[in-house]
């Protein structure tokens, strides 16, 4: 008698643990259906060519094209499906996007890092030249799309053409080197860093870049540094070779353009000093730019899923969605609405 209570008890559990185990299914499929299709697509370069994506309104024909321009590191034309909620609120527009890996991430032939900034923004130039001359791409109206590293690429494209209709820039800095030194302090203030820790960061942070300076110093960097882990040779020759990258030129030349500009700013940001972008951006682009004020860290991530891996896992398989701040995405869509 008592051997089948036990066997019941098992069945009832296991039978709980499935029940589970399917609405947790259930909710993530829920969590990661979105409002677009997506097709590969393959953009021819000079050398070599670009694997990407193209989404699109799932219900009706687009009206415009965003062109999706990466930040920094090696990243895939869907950044492992975190592009999705972006894709969709164009999408919500009436808009498709056109976005691809970066030179040799996944099918794309190159590598990122031997690239300048010049380098990426030519590289936008022939995606743009090709989306155009696709009769099935829908590129009377473009909108640039940019995060981080791609404030010193988008406005230089701009600059050099006249068929852009808006700019939409995430998280994007003026200049290199300011912009590494408050990254490094945003840093030492979250860790709470003593005094003397912040005087040997900066002094280690300083004789990097005088090595970089050099352009000979990466053996030297090697045998000296406390990076762990430490710069790769390329990267070391991709740093110093954009470390002098200022946008303030190419932004006062894009501005020649009168085209409408949002600036999405994270309010919890320690990557890039979003209160002088800010400034620069109103000084130069006047009633032309709109700045959105987001709860959030420098991805447009909700802060608790940046500070805690495991909150970050859960509502990334789940409800990815949510991995973005409130707002960010409606503002995104609300921008892309006003594009005529």
């Amino acid at each position: 008698m008592r051997k089948k209570i036990i066997t019941r008890r098992r069945i009832i559990t296991l039978g709980i643990v499935v029940a589970l185990v399917l609405a947790a299914i259930g909710v993530a499929a829920v969590g990661n259906e979105y409002r677009f299709t997506q097709t590969a697509v393959q953009i021819p370069l000079p050398q070599g060519h670009l694997d990407g994506v193209l989404t699109l309104p799932r219900d009706a024909p687009a009206r415009g094209l965003v062109v999706m321009v990466h930040g920094d590191g090696a990243v895939d034309a869907t950044q492992e499906g975190l592009y999705s909620p972006w894709f969709e609120g164009a999408a919500d527009a009436g808009f498709a996007t056109l976005s691809w890996s970066k030179p040799g991430v996944g099918g794309s032939t190159g590598n990122w890092l031997d690239q300048s900034m010049q380098d990426r923004a030519a590289e936008v130039n022939a995606a743009i030249d090709w989306a155009r001359a696709q009769s099935d791409i829908p590129a009377d109206r473009i909108v640039l799309w940019g995060a981080s590293q791609a404030g010193w690429v988008i406005p230089a494209v701009v600059a050099s053409r006249d068929d852009i209709d808006g700019m939409a820039m995430v998280g994007t800095a003026i200049n290199w080197l300011s912009q590494g030194r408050f990254n490094l302090m945003a840093e030492l203030d979250h860790a709470g860093a003593t005094e003397a820790e912040r005087e040997l960061a900066i002094a280690e942070s300083d004789a990097v870049r005088g090595l970089l300076a050099e352009d000979t110093g990466f053996d030297q960097y090697l045998a000296t540094t406390t990076d762990d882990p430490p710069m790769t040779a390329d990267r070391w020759a991709f740093v110093a070779r954009n470390m002098d990258a200022d946008a303030t030129a190419d932004l006062h030349r894009a501005s020649t353009r009168g085209i409408p500009v949002l600036l999405l700013a994270g309010t919890h940001d320690r990557n890039v000093d979003m209160a002088e972008t800010e400034q620069v951006y109103r000084d130069i682009f006047g009633d032309a730019l709109s700045v959105q004020h987001i709860d959030s860290v420098h991805s447009m991530a909700r802060p608790i899923v940046d500070d805690n891996a495991a909150v970050g896992i859960l509502v990334g398989t789940f409800w990815p969605r949510a991995l973005l701040a409130p707002g960010v995405i409606d503002r995104y869509t609300g921008f892309l609405d006003g594009i005529q």
